[in-house]
């Protein structure tokens, strides 16, 4: 069958193919551009990222994952002191009590060190344990003898380790002094954390590998608020009433002065 143009002509079959071609180079040529188009336009990649989630401060670029870092710190410290300071209380067993000694005397160096770094960066931070944090100390307040040193053990050994990566992560790319010497104290008091909880015996190590498998990065989309006007969060209140004991073990030293 032959086909016709509107006019009559045989035409038409030579126009309508024509259209088909031109369209089809305007979509291959729109499907080729989008993309490069979209991905230069687009908003948090790479160093896109990392500019736009700084703040500066007297001393250094003050990134996302700094911010984070510095309430983990404090976060650490609001229940792991309580939890050593239980621990010293109620261990049945020395190993188990001299590790709640090491967080009670690493924990009240490291809070101190932190919050004297966030008061010099303006920076606000946490004054009560997360809620998690609040279902640990209770898990361990509802616990006794040796069930409670095997959840003492693993509970606090699983919530270094993952602190213990947040360290090396910050102390290998921050452009803070204040921060880069901060986690140089925090990583000597968080491996000594460790240490001395694995020298229990108790730490499932299984249980641990399988937490830094599945453990995800820090949230870095929605950092904590950027350094402003915040007044010094209160001291770490302790589970129970009970003095400060008086540090019986050699505590590490700040990494440097803090740079005016």
């Amino acid at each position: 069958m032959r086909l016709f143009s509107p006019t009559g002509s045989p035409g038409g079959v030579h126009v309508s193919g024509t259209a088909l071609i031109v369209t089809g180079l305007v979509a291959t040529l729109a499907a080729l551009v989008f993309p490069i188009w979209s991905y230069a336009d687009r908003a948090g990649t790479g160093l896109d990222t990392l500019d736009a989630q700084s703040v500066p401060t007297a001393f250094g670029p003050l990134s996302a994952t700094d911010r984070v870092f510095l309430t983990k710190v404090r976060l650490a410290g609001l229940w792991e002191l309580p939890a050593g300071q239980q621990a010293e209380e109620r261990a049945p067993s020395r190993a188990v009590a001299t590790a709640g000694r090491h967080l009670v005397e690493g924990h009240t160096f490291l809070d101190a060190r932190v919050r004297e770094v966030a008061a010099r960066l303006r920076l606000g931070l946490p004054n009560q344990p997360t809620a998690q944090q609040r279902g640990w100390l209770r898990t361990l307040t509802a616990a006794r003898g040796a069930e409670y040193e095997r959840q003492f053990a693993n509970l606090l050994r699983r919530a270094h380790g993952q602190v213990f990566a947040l360290v090396a992560q910050v102390r290998a790319a921050t452009r803070n002094t204040l921060v880069r010497d901060l986690a140089d104290d925090a990583n000597t008091t968080v491996l000594d954390h460790i240490t001395v909880l694995e020298a229990t015996g108790l730490v499932d190590f299984d249980a641990a590998a399988r937490d830094g498998a599945t453990a995800s990065p820090p949230p870095l989309t929605r950092p904590p608020a950027p350094p402003g006007p915040a007044a010094s969060p209160a001291p770490v209140i302790p589970l129970t009433p009970t003095p400060t004991p008086t540090p019986s073990l050699t505590l590490p030293p700040a990494a440097s002065r803090p740079r005016s």
